[in-house]
């Protein structure tokens, strides 16, 4: 069966921390991905605090701040990977509780700093995550993925032979073949020379682009935040500290 991504409309807005916007009059139906209060404490440490934020269908969102400031901790919550001690995330208006977490995450997608691939082939690791769900990828698709990411012709190589560039755009294509809606990038370019760290930053910007998919990306990289997103949020010690017009954002943090 042909690997399909889905189509939504690109629109932006800008929010205020504890009551989002979500663009103008008659946009609400454009929110495609919503923290609600989100919270997160363990073991009396406060990971994530009392975040909402709404982000529009087929926007690229940055998430700045030093270390320690959440940022991973909160794209875990958005992804179920951790559960929240407080609020809770809206995927289309759906509350993400109502989802089974393997349905949660192929809709949402998500590539790490490093890419985590299992031993084997590289299409065997573009094929996991749809068997899981009973369902094929052809070659066909595989290929057709691999071009995408612009590495034709890599199905029967060892994930373990690998460069660390290449490693991460299959990251991608793996993530891309469960046809998700939205995409949560955590630094996924921070562990790459600057040549590949470039080339997976375009390849980004140009899947965004053209299948006009929602994106979150953590990036503690100011420039690269610059580069790509119109819209950055800024967090500090587990809270949203300002969200806006990406210039903006920056020049105050």
């Amino acid at each position: 069966m042909p690997v399909l991504l889905a189509t939504i409309h690109t629109a932006s807005t800008e929010a205020a921390r504890k009551a989002p916007s979500v663009g103008t009059a008659g946009q609400r139906d454009m929110v495609a991905l919503e923290t609600k209060n989100l919270s997160r404490v363990v073991d009396g440490k406060v990971l994530v605090d009392d975040v909402s934020v709404a982000v529009q269908t087929g926007e690229l969102l940055a998430i700045v701040g030093p270390s320690g400031a959440g940022k991973s901790s909160l794209l875990r919550l958005i992804n179920r990977l951790d559960e929240p001690t407080g609020g809770t995330m809206m995927l289309d208006g759906q509350d993400f509780r109502a989802l089974a977490p393997r349905e949660l995450r192929r809709r949402v997608g998500m590539v790490m700093q490093m890419a985590y691939l299992f031993p084997g082939t590289v299409a065997a690791n573009i094929a996991f995550g749809p068997r899981q769900r009973g369902e094929i990828v052809t070659a066909d698709g595989i290929a057709a993925l691999l071009e995408r990411v612009g590495l034709p012709g890599y199905q029967e190589r060892d994930v373990a032979t690998l460069s660390g560039g290449e490693a991460q755009r299959v990251s991608v294509a793996r993530t891309l073949a469960n046809a998700p809606e939205a995409l949560l990038l955590d630094e996924p370019t921070s562990a790459l020379d600057e040549a590949s760290a470039r080339g997976v930053e375009q390849l980004i910007l140009d899947i965004v682009s053209e299948r006009r998919m929602t994106c979150l990306m953590v990036t503690h990289n100011k420039a690269q935040a610059a580069r790509i997103a119109p819209r950055t949020m800024v967090m500090a010690r587990g809270r949203l500290r300002g969200i806006g017009p990406t210039e903006e954002m920056l020049r105050d943090c």
